[in-house]
């Protein structure tokens, strides 16, 4: 019985909590229970999903956590004419430069973390659009400032996925001096393409096997419900040979990942996604009771997740 209960304790989760024995989401290396979990743990507030609310949320989590090379342009109140661009990773995981051209990148892929990552971006922004060029980081908690969604406006981010890191330089007229680092970083990247028939789903390719990772904004109890439904009734093989193998957890949402045969590329993806994301807004409104192959579709999947943040 203890076995079972803590199975149930464990697909009971869900992504905005987290199970006193698991590492805290704030990536300090700590328990849960022994950091933002315990009684005034933590040196700041952990949000669970810190960037509802943002154009593009989904494309901001990839962007963060799956995604090697990519930049979109964020249009902010307080920027005045300046160019701001969100991006994947920066030089050294720079949090922001101040470049010489005037423009000001924010960098998705950094080393701090001070419990809220959009209250993180948001004050290295307000610094950055102050700073002289060069780069601008964050060596102690923001406080209580605002947050991005206070500071972003829009709907949408136009998500421009790059084959490698080249568009570090891209605004920069000498280079000399910058081609070690350059190549050291796009040896790292693999190549990745975003899927156009459907939001926030990246293609990309590890060298052994193809992948599908697809962040979806759906609470996660009713996307692992409509996701088992779709599983027991053998409609989630995205494309010939792929294989539903678990998912991500990462800032209050879920990526399912499909395995893929090797070959398979992004624009074979692109009508299959699109069926599927079709077949997944049905099964999202099937209110009714999970059969029992259902239920165990469903305890599969829960048991295959692997938190990030």
């Amino acid at each position: 019985m203890a076995k079972r209960n803590r199975s149930i304790r464990r697909e009971n989760t869900t992504a905005t909590e987290v199970a006193p024995r698991q590492p805290c989401p704030c990536g300090s290396g700590k328990r849960y229970k022994a950091c933002h979990g315990a009684p005034g743990g933590g040196n700041d507030v952990y949000v669970a999903r810190p960037f509802e609310g943002l154009p593009s949320e989904c494309d901001i989590v990839a962007m963060r956590e799956l995604v090697p090379a990519a930049t979109a342009p964020l249009t902010v109140k307080t920027a005045g004419d300046r160019l701001v661009q969100l991006c994947t990773l920066l030089p050294m995981a720079a949090p922001a430069m101040s470049r010489e051209s005037g423009q000001v990148w924010l960098g998705l892929q950094v080393q701090h973390n001070f419990g809220d990552p959009s209250r993180d971006l948001a004050a290295v922004l307000a610094k950055a659009l102050e700073s002289e060029p060069g780069i601008v980081g964050l060596t102690e908690s923001p406080g209580q400032g605002p947050r991005l969604q206070d500071l972003v406006s829009g709907t949408s981010l136009d998500v421009t996925v790059h084959d490698g890191f080249d568009f570090w330089l891209a605004d920069v007229d000498d280079t000399s001096g910058t081609e070690a680092a350059l190549e050291q970083a796009n040896q790292a990247s693999t190549p990745t393409a975003r899927l156009t028939s459907v939001d926030a789903a990246y293609w990309t390719d590890v060298g052994t096997k193809e992948h599908l990772r697809w962040v979806m904004p759906e609470p996660e109890d009713q996307l692992l419900d409509a996701l088992a439904r779709l599983h027991s009734a053998g409609q989630d093989v995205i494309a010939p040979g792929a294989r539903l193998v678990g998912m991500f957890r990462a800032h209050g949402l879920l990526a399912p990942v499909w395995d893929l045969p090797l070959g398979t590329g992004a624009e074979a993806l692109e009508e299959p996604a699109a069926a599927f994301a079709k077949d997944l807004a049905e099964a999202l409104a099937d209110t009714s009771d999970l059969t029992t192959e259902q239920r165990a579709a469903r305890s599969g999947l829960a048991n295959r997740q692997v938190t990030i943040r």
